[in-house]
This record gives structure tokens, sequence and C-alpha cells, in this order.
């Protein structure tokens, strides 16, 4: 996330600048000043609270310019994850499409900076609706439009001729599913917790979704993590930031939408907890069917077979979150802490979810 919504500070903010988590202040700002054109030392560092992986930082400069930096998590990262070139790179070359991303600034590879390559972008003004409160601060109109604003971003993304914009290297276009369900078994499996292996139900969901395999629609960028607080809106509900492109690659564009309609938390659903706050739960949010009709719409795609995408989706939720509870388990510093405590529980759920969803299939 390269944002932060409007109102108070985040928490984070280091009141020791020579000592932020993540971050060698002195050497940071030294490559800040000779690397990223017009800005003005000393630096201040803030981590944006609400990352759970990649860790973002807001920079203020001394002349009140704000860029974001992405880094990796300080401790135990896996193999092939958090890779800031591939980020750097996505947001490079969406820059000349439709689709709204922060401008990218510079890129640093070299790990005697700062550990870790990192890269720095535009610091994008506006909200992010992570929660009840959030929303409650739009009016019904906006919060409509912001969902509306929502699909028809995610349909221009699905869009891009990858070609065209240099991106027709990020991954292979063909057995999209195939390839997820291999990878994030992987890092579930890999992601042991005290020495002991994530919840069975996980599994069992695997061999029925690799079992069951729906013919790809197309190639398509996937961001793989597209969701309403993974964006930035104006005061009128507008997109102007899609944020978080870490696990992004191409293939099945379903995918996103199917994700996408597992966060998008309804009323009567009984078990919002179970991804957080919900803020799409207030009067003026589209209805799942409704996005799921607009995209349909835009992107002139068959959705019939959509529940297999939302089973997929709650899968792969519970993989990312086992892996990153076996993160904070080993003491990985830095980044949004809140629920640890529920993580092992709600591994489990995400898993029967997941199961409910495949069996109903």
């Amino acid at each position: 996330m390269a944002t932060i919504p409007s109102g108070p500070a985040p928490s984070g903010a280091a009141p020791d600048e020579a000592n932020v988590e993540g971050i060698d202040v002195p050497a940071v700002s030294a490559w800040l000043a000779d690397h990223v054109a017009g800005t003005h030392p000393p630096f201040r560092f803030e981590l944006v609270a609400g990352g759970r992986s990649n860790l973002t930082f807001r920079v203020t400069d001394a002349a009140g310019r704000s860029l974001a930096l992405r880094r990796p998590p300080v401790s135990h990262v896996l193999p092939t994850a958090h890779d800031m070139v591939r980020e750097h790179t996505i947001i490079s070359a969406l820059g000349s499409t439709d689709v709204p991303v922060p401008r990218a600034l510079g890129l640093c590879t070299d790990d005697a900076v700062n550990g870790a390559p990192f890269y720095v972008m535009d610091f994008v003004e506006g909200r992010i609706v992570r929660d009840a409160a959030s929303a409650e601060a739009l009016s019904e109109d906006v919060r409509r439009h912001s969902g509306e604003s929502l699909v028809d971003t995610l349909a221009a993304l699905h869009a891009v001729d990858v070609d065209a914009v240099g991106l027709g290297d990020l991954g292979r276009r063909t057995g999209y599913l195939e390839r997820q369900l291999k990878r994030w078994h992987g890092q579930f499996t890999q992601s042991p917790v005290d020495g002991e292996p994530g919840p069975a139900v996980v599994d069992r969901v695997h061999e029925l979704l690799s079992a069951s395999i729906p013919e790809q629609q197309g190639s398509a960028v996937v961001h793989g993590d597209y969701r309403l607080d993974n964006t930035v809106i104006d005061d009128d509900g507008n997109v102007v930031a899609v944020l978080d492109w870490e696990i992004c690659t191409l293939g099945d564009p379903l995918a996103d939408v199917g994700l996408l309609l597992v966060y998008w938390t309804e009323p009567e659903d009984g078990d919002a907890a179970l991804l957080g706050v919900a803020p799409t739960a207030l009067p003026g949010f589209l209805r799942r069917d409704d996005l799921a009709a607009r995209y349909a719409a835009r992107s002139g795609r068959d959705l019939s077979g959509i529940g297999y995408y939302k089973a997929f989706g709650f899968w792969k939720l519970a993989c990312i979150l086992q892996g990153v509870h076996a993160r904070y388990a080993a003491g990985a510093a830095a980044g949004d802490r809140t629920g640890v405590d529920q993580f092992a529980t709600n591994v489990r759920r995400l898993g029967e979810r997941a199961l409910a969803e495949v069996e109903a299939l």
C-alpha cells in the first residue's frame, strides 16, 4: 500500500529518526538525495499501518514533499517472494495505461544500502476505505460509485495489452490456476508454526480445486489481491491509484474477480469478521451480484463459473495467512500486528469457507 487515508497520522511513526525498523535512515536518505530528483533532505520515515507483508513507508522531505517507499519484510522471507524489482517493473509499465498507479521514481537493488532492495514512488493522496469508520465518512452515492469505479478499473487492467506495455514476459499466460495451486500450497506446507503444519482442510481443498480446474478465459495482468482497501479513491469515489502489486502476474482474470467477491462483504453475511471489519456492508455499496454483472458487461467475460474462483480465493487467503502467521511467529519485525492471536483460527476458518464453496459447485 502506497498511501494512507486522510485523517490521523499513521501508527508506526518513529520519534527517533535514527532508529526506524526496516530503514537505515542515513544510507536511505543519501540514496534518495542522489537518485530521486527534486527531493530535499533531511527525510522523515513513517511506517504505514495496514501492511502484513511488504512494508510501505511514507517519506517526507524538508520541503514537505511525500514519497512512498516499499521494501520486503525484515525477516523470514520466503524464496521468490517480495520481489521489489517486479513491483517496480509493473507500476512503471502500467503508468502509460488507463490503470491508475503511483508514478515510479526509483529502484535500489543494492542490498548494502538498506539490507534489501526497495523502490520509491509518488505518494498518492486520497482515501483508503479500510474499515467501517472510513466508509461512514462517505455518502451513499460515493460508496456506490467507489464500487463501480473499482470494477471499471479492474476491467481496464484486464484489457491492458501486455506486449504493448512491455509486460509480455511477466509470467506464463496459460495454466494460471495450476501454477497458483502449486505455488500457494507450497508456501502453505513450508510455513509451519512452532513446528506444527497448517490445518488439514487446506490440503483437502487443494485436492478438490486441483481436480476441477475450469478452462481459462483468455490471459491478462492479474493483480492477485484486488480489493477496495488496496486502492486509493478521491472524494467522489473514483479510484485514483491501485496499490500492492506484490503478487501480480499474467493469467486468468477471473481469479481477481473471485477474490474481490470474497472480500466484498454484504450486510447479511455472518462471517464478516473473518476478513476484518467490513466497510462494504454499509448502505450504498453495490451488492456482489452487481459487481459481477458490471464486470461481465465491461469485460465481455462469462462469469457463470465464478463460484470456483470464490472457492480458490478463500483457499489462497488461507495459504497466505498461514505464511504471515509463520513469519510473525518467527519474530518478523514491523508491519501490522493486529489480530495475530487469531491467525491460526482464521486460517482454519478460511479453509472451511473454501471447502463449503467448492462443495457447492
